[in-house]
């Protein structure tokens, strides 16, 4: 999948290449992104809302939600919600998403992640 060359993992052992070969559902995706150039952010804000504009539009999309570290970090991460993992593994394959996300500036890293909401008893529920 051309998008994944684009990513870091955040696990090496367990990269998001891997993840998306499991079948899941519903699923969360963690994207943490850097920022290397503070003159850099809205090149990536520009990139970002075109590349979101697209998945937005896809069968399986639920919500997504944007976060900026406090501060003067240069860290942003973003809370997606999709039905399962074969539908986001759709979304990714697209080559309008995948021209999109090539669009984010050289100085920006991208580290995503797959989850699953988990239960604790007497915390939070599954």
């Amino acid at each position: 999948m051309e998008v994944l060359k684009k990513f870091k993992p955040f696990n090496a052992e367990f990269p998001l290449e891997r993840q998306l070969g499991i079948s899941a559902a519903p699923i969360v995706l963690i994207n943490i992104f850097t920022v290397g150039s503070p003159d850099d952010e809205a090149g990536f804000l520009e990139a970002f809302i075109s590349a979101g504009k697209t998945l937005t539009k896809q069968p399986g999309f639920i919500s997504t939600q944007l976060h900026r570290a406090i501060g003067d970090s240069p860290i942003f991460l973003n809370y997606v919600v999709w039905e399962s993992t074969e539908t986001l593994r759709e979304a990714f394959s697209l080559p309008e998403f995948v021209a999109k996300v090539s669009a984010y500036p050289p100085s920006v890293s991208a580290t995503p992640h797959l989850f699953q909401k988990f239960a604790v008893p007497g915390l939070c529920t599954a």
